[in-house]
């Protein structure tokens, strides 16, 4: 028996069309919206997404509203072909593949502007443009495939917090659900720009969870959080990375936090390997 590939819809009116299609009456639709350059974090959310919906929508955007001019837009990942093959091994109902001229039309001025957790001092410290760009292509999928859920990885904590509080926020009728880390082996999450990393490199690169195991540990231990973050730091550095932050944080608020009593924490770390940024987080 053949496998039934995915509907491919690459315009508003063919996308709206199809989901009306297959949602039917009272059926469940979940979106899982993506850059492409599939792998098994992303196949992680579209597994969680089968078992809570009856419609499963994938996006394929490489948004370049969230890049900076000095960031790997033109570099990242990109094979539709091989992601359309894994998306139809999985059951994917449509896949939904605008161009960015569909996306951002000619004379398009409208972008959401994030507050909250979006200005945490974190991701939005390095990269300031990216949760303006974030937030404003995922309420545009949002509000074209008009999803029941829309699932998320947890890797991307400030993300996932950001998306959860714009549809709050706008009153956008979607469930946020956050799906915990997929990690190769030795503990690296998983991630499209891993491909970037040496094979020197690659083998580096799980200190960063090495590091958030060993920090949450120690906190829960009853150690200061600020020594804590501050040894975490050095080991990191003397890895070789350049370390952007190593945060503890509020896990709901993002807010800097000291006692641990204040709350769940949430450590968060971003640094980079030679070329490659990389970002982790591990709840304590």
């Amino acid at each position: 028996m053949a496998i039934k590939k995915p509907i491919v819809v690459r315009s508003i009116a063919p996308l709206r069309k199809a989901v009306a299609g297959l949602r039917g009456k009272h059926r469940k639709v979940a979106l899982v919206p993506t850059m492409g350059a599939l792998h098994d974090g992303h196949f992680a959310l579209i597994k969680q997404a089968r078992r809570r919906a009856d419609v499963v929508v994938v996006s394929i955007f490489v948004n370049p509203a969230q890049f900076a001019p000095t960031e790997d837009l033109a570099s990242y990942p990109r094979d539709i072909q091989r992601d359309l093959a894994a998306l139809t091994d999985l059951g994917v109902d449509l896949v939904w593949a605008p161009t960015e001229k569909v996306m951002y039309p000619d004379g398009f001025s409208t972008a959401v502007t994030p507050g909250g957790p979006a200005k945490a001092g974190l991701e939005d410290t390095f990269r300031p443009h990216f949760f303006g760009g974030v937030t404003t292509v995922v309420s545009k999928l949002f509000l074209q495939v008009a999803p029941n859920i829309a699932l998320f990885g947890q890797k991307d904590y400030q993300q996932l917090k950001v998306v959860t509080r714009m549809a709050k926020d706008l009153d956008i009728p979607v469930t946020i659900v956050g799906v915990p880390t997929m990690r190769d082996k030795d503990g690296l999450a998983m991630s499209s720009r891993n491909v970037y990393l040496s094979v020197e490199e690659r083998t580096v690169a799980p200190t960063l969870h090495r590091v958030l195991k060993d920090s949450a540990a120690k906190i829960r231990a009853g150690k200061p959080i600020a020594d804590v973050m501050a040894t975490g730091r050095t080991t990191i550095e003397r890895a070789g990375f350049k370390v952007d932050y190593l945060e503890a944080r509020h896990a709901d608020s993002l807010a800097p936090i000291a006692p641990a009593a204040d709350g769940p924490i949430r450590l968060l770390v971003a640094a980079k390997l030679g070329k490659t940024r990389l970002i982790d987080n591990l709840g304590v």
